[in-house]
């Protein structure tokens, strides 16, 4: 049975299972890295009301189109806490093991989990979670190949449910995903975070029929997508743009289709900061503090491993790319001319606020069209006063950020005219009116 989930989606996944798992300075003594803080933490049963641990469990509803004969397959992915113990070549605990030029400390590792179901019909079941423990042996050696200590690494076994329930909302199947910690309750915080499901997440695959996106429904699903409930996570449709074929159930927001950035080298896990800063800041780093985090964690090593590798090139790309969010929509306010920026004076002749256009619901609007208002909670307070008020457009703008606004005076305001002679407008985002037609005469 293969897993289900692309390599793009499992990217995205493992991002979502390493945020958070160790934070910059990427040191062991880092008052920040004493305590394990992750998303998706599914402590044991009781450690949240003790206050010692996290809650036991997320969950999820989806809405499935189910055609007949329909299955799914679904991975539960997490990750699962690995106590490495440093022992001098008597076996005795050591804060800090030194052979040569390299150094382990004792710390807290983990490793990845992942168990599968499926494929199998979207019904109710509930099936187990099991993750046996185990201790395992590393001998270290100098270089003579004689004993000098040995890293003893120790797991408990974790116990969970994974419990699945379908119900008929319309023409649509509500399918619930409820993943829980069902295993012995810890007796502390160190023992509690030992027990827990790390980074718990699911990737959901659909085959004979699709998935129905949350955050922007069809019209017909938008009432059942509102009645959908969820504790701790939230689905979004995976994979290829357009496929509604794969669900990631992830405790971290993220929209629809997400995609790890291309300019992006790597993991660096410190709760979602941005690559190029904590790259640079990697970078100031002293020989002594990089020694430390490469002896904190095998992964700390690799970060500081693949800062240190850098090039000008690579540093030139995490800078990132600028996209026009708006490409591709009608531009009814004219570009200014390439070669000239938008500071020139030769700039003002490439608009002109009052016949320059915008398009609200595929409606164009000028100077001169009736709208009504509809004033955001962006808003300041006195634009609020405005809301429901039909007003004339008399300008439109557009910002040097490509951003469109909107000046206008009120139909009812006596001073209307006034206003417009002495250019005293009241401005708002296309997104804040509504094209209303013209009175009748």
């Amino acid at each position: 049975m293969n897993a289900p989930g692309s390599a793009a989606v499992r990217a995205v996944a493992d991002a979502v299972l390493y945020e958070g798992y160790l934070l910059y300075p990427y040191r062991s003594t880092s008052g920040k890295n004493q305590s394990r803080w992750q998303f998706g933490v599914l402590g044991p049963e009781g450690a949240a009301r003790s206050g010692f641990g996290e809650d036991a469990e997320i969950s999820a509803q989806c809405l499935i189109e189910a055609g007949e004969g329909a299955s799914i397959q679904l991975a539960v992915r997490f990750l699962h806490l690995q106590r490495r113990e440093a022992q001098d070549r008597d076996g005795t605990p050591t804060a800090e093991l030194v052979v040569g030029a390299q150094s382990w400390i004792t710390w807290d590792e983990a490793v990845e989990g992942e168990i599968a179901f499926g494929p199998m019909p979207p019904d109710d079941m509930t099936l187990p979670l099991s993750v046996p423990g185990g201790t395992e042996v590393e001998q270290i050696c100098d270089a003579g190949g004689d004993p000098a200590g040995r890293l003893v690494r120790t797991r408990f076994s974790l116990a969970g449910e994974l419990t699945l329930a379908a119900e008929k909302d319309g023409p649509y199947l509500r399918f619930t995903v409820r993943v829980r910690n069902a295993g012995a309750p810890a007796a502390d915080s160190r023992d509690a975070i030992a027990r827990s499901f790390i980074g718990a997440h699911v990737i959901a695959e659909l085959e004979g029929g699709q998935f129905i996106s949350l955050l922007e429904p069809e019209q017909d699903a938008a009432a059942a997508a509102e009645r959908c409930v969820h504790h701790r996570c939230f689905p979004v449709l995976a994979g290829p743009e357009g496929d509604r074929s794969t669900l990631l159930i992830s405790p971290i927001i993220l929209y629809d289709y997400p995609r790890i950035a291309e300019q992006s080298e790597g993991a660096l896990f410190d709760s979602t900061e941005i690559d190029e800063i904590l790259t640079l800041r990697v970078m100031t780093m002293t020989d002594e503090e990089k020694a430390q985090a490469r002896a904190t964690d095998p992964r700390a090593a690799q970060i500081i491993d693949r800062c240190d590798a850098m090039t000008p090139e690579s540093m030139q790309q995490l800078h990132g790319v600028l996209r026009d969010p708006h490409l591709g929509e009608p531009r009814l306010v004219p570009e200014i001319p390439e070669g000239v920026d938008w500071w020139d004076p030769l700039a003002d002749t490439a608009v002109a606020p009052e016949s320059d256009a915008v398009s609200v619901n595929g409606i164009r609007v000028s100077k001169g069209s009736r709208v009504r208002l509809h004033p955001s909670r962006r808003a300041d307070a006195q634009d609020l006063f405005f809301d429901g008020q039909i007003a004339r457009v008399t300008t439109v703008h557009e910002d040097v950020d490509g951003q469109a606004h909107v000046g206008v005076v009120i139909e009812d305001d006596p001073a209307a005219d006034l206003h417009e002679w002495y250019g005293r407008y009241l401005y708002f985002a296309p997104d804040e009116i509504e094209p209303v037609s013209s009175p009748e005469k």
